[in-house]
């Protein structure tokens, strides 16, 4: 992990690299979910993708969406070299295409238990629609860079309030 943080922070785009502490907590939660097969649109060079099959049993896999492969490519050795290449399956191509790809293959759809979103924002809310259908219920989906306060309330079938504050 710390390799290729340092890789990264030398790369054109470095500043798009996953957080340390935005890694671990990710690593915890799929380790407390118990998750097995993920999703992450938007991989980047693979740091947060390394933290995810990390935090994965051995027979656990990552579904990896990214429209770079050579930004993917700078990670891959270090994602081997942890011996964790056998959880990643890389798609190379746009979060919406990928996911609706997983929706119609063989037990796509509400057989995953997590998927963490950092790819081209103004498509977060088309994520969210494949999303719902793809994760199982009592699964856990997380989107980075959402700089809102939301406050969930437990009425009627749930309400959701979000503030913007950037």
């Amino acid at each position: 992990m710390r390799d290729l943080r340092l890789i990264t922070d030398k790369h054109p785009w470095g500043y798009m690299q996953s957080s340390s502490d935005e890694a671990q907590l990710l690593g915890m939660l799929i380790k407390m979910a118990g998750a097995k097969k993920t999703i992450e649109v938007g991989v980047f060079t693979g740091y947060s993708l390394l933290a995810t099959a990390l935090a994965l049993p051995e027979d656990g896999k990552v579904v990896a969406i990214d429209t770079d492969r050579e930004c993917y490519e700078v990670g891959r050795p270090f994602i081997e070299k942890a011996g964790m290449a056998h959880k990643v399956d890389f798609r190379e191509g746009t979060g919406l295409a990928r996911l609706d790809e997983l929706l119609v293959e063989d037990e796509g759809a509400a057989s995953y238990d997590f998927a963490f979103v950092d790819a081209d924002k103004p498509n977060y809310v088309r994520y969210h629609e494949q999303l719902l259908k793809l994760v199982r219920v009592g699964g856990t989906i997380i989107y980075d860079n959402t700089r809102i306060e939301v406050c969930q309330l437990a009425i009627a079938d749930g309400v959701t309030i979000c503030r913007r504050l950037v």
